[in-house]
């Protein structure tokens, strides 16, 4: 495959949008025009999403695909390059799109060119983020991601759809702040921005620990994280559907890909130092957002705090520090990004209608509406995680991973999955059961034709990882190996609780900043 697969990938969907800005004709030749040129772009990028998984190989550590050039000079390096982390998060996020460009088709029709444009622009900077090689420019698509989703919320958003765009910009800007000053340090104090070199690089604890605090302050926030996470809810009700599930589907997971490739491998003494604050967050966060979830009548808020659930067991199960644990979170925002974007998609159409999201406004809908019914429950089981569905192997992976660092923080995070449960079938009930609100409810047409091939994908999608979960799972394992290695000999935090790391086959607490830690991803690196 070429060497330049990747940057193609970058490029092609600025190209598309820029195409789409200078497009002639009227407004309804250039909405008609852009929709097919938006739909067959997004579908290209999918088919060569696929090439790049065809291509990719499995039993191979390190990165693949590698580009590397100096046009800005030795500090900003266009240096790109996949592991099987960032495969799997590309594919994701070229999978979703092109149900987004349908999402939109017939709710949008007003500054449709602009609106598609923003959402090509949003998907080159989400590959690129995956793919950066270098940490300036993992900073720079990083943050610029923020842009596109500012317009989409702001211009085509609900009536405070001002509000929540400026929060939502403002929240997620002011944590990357303190990250770019601890990036600078690390830059000045290694002498390479190479994120593999980085990675490698046994930085002091002292400053590990203050380095940490400073990913954390942006991460935290992209996560979202309690209680910095009141940005999402928000967002997510003044979004148009298509900005809510590529919201959920891809830019929640820039935190926990973010801890994944820096925070885990870079600061590995931080990590097991700080593991009670991410634990102690992570635990708020599944039984406060599961309580509040409950309580919501508006359905895009309650399906944005269960969001906000399930980002915690990411959270958990990455700083187990253990290979289940993080596999387990890798799995969990694959499949969150399928059954959140499935569900926002699902009350988008009810909300195409009935132009409402109050929960009370609808009811009877399995009589009324049995195919979409089928489909609403299909997606909210694999959000309780229903065996068979993807949910299920990512929940039961974080738990086996946290079990062997913690038992009370797997006892307390076990507890969201019976009030994930909760909250998901009150809602199902109050949408499909009983009599309908009103004459309008009743007349509502079943899914349409493009409705139903919006969430066929996801359906197969969520099947597939929940019965053949290895598929998703090879690539990542030996980009997952190398990371556990790297928190080799890491000593955790005194709690009173068991924490450890399995090392053999008991599980054994080690000394603290052991020098002979294993550095497995050096050869990846490179």
């Amino acid at each position: 495959m070429a060497g330049s697969f990747l940057t193609l990938m970058i490029v092609l969907p600025v190209l598309a949008a820029a195409a789409l800005l200078v497009m002639p004709g009227d407004e309804a030749t250039r909405a008609f025009r852009a929709r097919w040129t938006a739909l067959g772009t997004t579908l290209l990028l999918l088919v060569m999403g696929a090439a790049l998984w065809a291509g990719y190989e499995t039993s191979a550590a390190g990165f693949q695909f590698v580009e590397r050039l100096q046009p800005f000079g030795p500090w900003l390096e266009w240096h790109l390059g996949i592991d099987g982390i960032s495969l799997m998060l590309i594919l994701l996020s070229v999978f979703l799109m092109p149900l987004c460009i349908l999402a939109g088709w017939e709710s949008v029709q007003t500054r449709v060119p602009e609106y598609l444009a923003a959402f090509l622009v949003m998907e080159s900077l989400m590959i690129g983020t995956f793919a950066a090689r270098d940490m300036l420019l993992f900073y720079l698509f990083f943050e610029a991601g923020l842009i596109p989703m500012f317009l989409i919320i702001g211009i085509w958003g609900g009536a405070q759809r001002i509000y929540a765009s400026y929060k939502f910009f403002l929240y997620t800007l002011l944590g990357s702040v303190l990250m770019l000053v601890g990036m600078l340090w690390m830059v000045n104090e290694v002498g390479s921005t190479d994120i593999g070199v980085l990675s490698a690089y046994d930085f002091d604890p002292r400053a590990q620990f203050w380095l940490f605090l400073a990913f954390f302050a942006s991460f935290a926030v992209k996560m979202p994280m309690w209680p910095v996470h009141t940005w999402l809810p928000d967002a997510h009700v003044q979004a148009p559907t298509a900005g809510s599930v590529i919201l959920a589907g891809v830019l929640l997971k820039l935190g926990g890909y973010g801890f994944v490739r820096f925070s885990l491998p870079m600061f590995p003494d931080a990590s097991g130092q700080l593991i009670w604050l991410v634990f102690a967050l992570s635990m708020v966060a599944v039984v406060y957002t599961s309580l509040v979830a409950l309580v919501q009548a508006d359905m895009k808020k309650l399906i944005a705090y269960s969001s906000v659930a399930h980002m915690a067991f990411v959270t958990a199960g990455l700083f187990a520090l253990n290979e289940q644990g993080i596999e387990g979170s890798l799995v969990m925002m694959l499949s969150h990004g399928l059954v959140s974007g499935a569900l926002f998609l699902c009350v988008g159409v009810v909300y195409d209608r009935l132009h409402t999201r109050e929960i009370d406004r609808y009811g009877g809908l399995a009589d009324t509406m049995p195919r979409y019914a089928v489909l609403l429950l299909f997606f909210t089981m694999a959000s309780v995680g229903l065996p068979a569905t993807s949910g299920f192997v990512a929940e039961f992976l974080v738990l086996i991973g946290l079990y062997q660092t913690s038992t009370w923080a797997t006892l307390v995070m076990t507890t969201g999955i019976i009030l994930g449960a909760a909250y998901m079938l009150w809602l199902y009930r109050r949408l499909a059961y009983g009599q309908a609100a009103g004459d309008d409810t009743r007349a509502m047409p079943d899914v349409s034709a493009r409705e139903v091939a919006i969430l066929a994908p996801l359906v197969v999608a969520v099947l597939w990882m929940g019965i053949y979960p290895g598929s998703f799972q090879a690539p990542m394992r030996p980009a997952v190996a190398g990371i556990v290695a790297r928190l080799d000999g890491v000593q955790l935090a005194t709690l009173p609780t068991d924490m450890t790391i399995m090392q053999g086959s008991a599980p054994q607490t080690v000394p603290a900043g052991q020098a002979a830690r294993r550095l497995a991803t050096v050869e990846a690196a490179h």
